[in-house]
């Protein structure tokens, strides 16, 4: 046999002993070749539900294919969250979730069915300026300390969150610690049925994201008193909870809503995805969307991936601080 012969029968033998490789060449290199979903672990018309839907809107005209973003609310954002983890890791499932289903998670959740830092890489983040804390009309309140005297004259407070653990969740209870409060926390799948019960006067406060606040803060029927984080640019004349004299890590945290894939996804993948997810935010109206929405970013991979990092680390330890246990 001659020795070019012999060469090609060795390389032939080599591909069919691991036909996975070739396959799995062949697949990043056409990539992508196929419809992308987009996982959303809550339901639509709230804010994550919006940037999953404009940088998917991108991603559809970068890429040449399709793209589709599916809501799989409950349990916190635990569904959504884990059918992403038991996707395939070929790309073709993108995670978009916020900082409560990946780091509160993990003390308010039992059996938590996924690892946050194990079983995914993400590929970038946009983060929050800052939140608006609304009091509902009836309370009467402009302001953090009317809300807190509000808060002495009544049984309970009623107020909204999004899942255990969330944002306004660990908010209220920090609240409570620091001013004695009593009050019953009533957990929906999303903000925007929070802040219509808000509206509706059925709660007496909640947090939440800028936009998903903005039409019941328009209508009167909730008044912002405070704001978690930086002041607002729509509402520069209302001060921060720490400007008001609140006490607590809790009150600087900001929210971030991250892209992540299955930690096993090729780096071939995770870069072409990574790359035009960061580049969405030079599109017009993604742009138009994080300036709607008072949002930095998207953030770069190392900066996204940086941040998590810290963020899980502080956050974990106002959860233990205040005492959050699995439900």
């Amino acid at each position: 046999m001659n020795p070019t012969r012999r060469r090609f029968i060795a390389g032939s033998a080599g591909l069919l002993a691991a036909p996975g490789l070739l396959t799995n060449a062949l697949a990043q290199g056409n990539f992508p070749s196929k419809p992308i979903r987009i996982v959303v672990p809550y339901p639509a018309g709230g804010q994550t539900d919006g940037i999953a839907r404009s940088f998917g809107d991108f991603l559809s005209r970068k890429l040449g294919q399709s793209v589709v973003v599916e809501n799989k609310g409950g349990a916190g954002g635990t569904i959504g969250v884990a059918e992403v983890k038991r996707a395939a890791p070929d790309g073709y499932t993108i995670l978009c979730t916020i900082s409560s289903s990946l780091i509160q998670n993990r003390v308010t959740v039992k059996d938590l069915p996924y690892d946050p830092e194990k079983d995914f890489t993400y590929l970038t983040m946009t983060t929050s300026i800052g939140g608006p804390v609304v009091a509902a009309e009836k309370t009467g309140a402009t302001n953090l300390k009317q809300f807190i005297e509000y808060s002495k004259k009544v049984d309970k407070l009623n107020w909204g969150a999004y899942g255990p653990g969330s944002t306004p969740h660990v908010l209220i209870e920090t609240m409570a610690r620091q001013y004695g409060l009593k009050v019953e926390v009533v957990q929906y799948r999303g903000e925007a049925a929070m802040f219509a019960d808000l509206a509706a006067q059925q709660l007496d406060g909640a947090s939440g994201s800028p936009a998903a606040a903005a039409p019941v803060i328009i209508s009167g029927k909730g008044r912002i008193i405070a704001v978690v984080g930086d002041r607002l640019p729509a509402y520069p004349d209302v001060p921060t909870m720490t400007e008001q004299g609140a006490v607590g890590g809790s009150y600087e945290t900001r929210a971030f809503a991250a892209f992540a894939v299955p930690a096993a996804t090729p780096k071939e993948i995770v870069k072409k995805l990574s790359d035009t997810l960061i580049e969405a935010g030079t599109d017009p109206k993604v742009k138009q969307l994080l300036e709607n929405y008072l949002i930095v970013g998207p953030l770069s991979f190392e900066a996204t991936n940086a941040r998590f990092k810290r963020d899980t680390e502080v956050m974990l330890a106002v959860l233990k601080e205040i005492g959050l246990k699995p439900e």
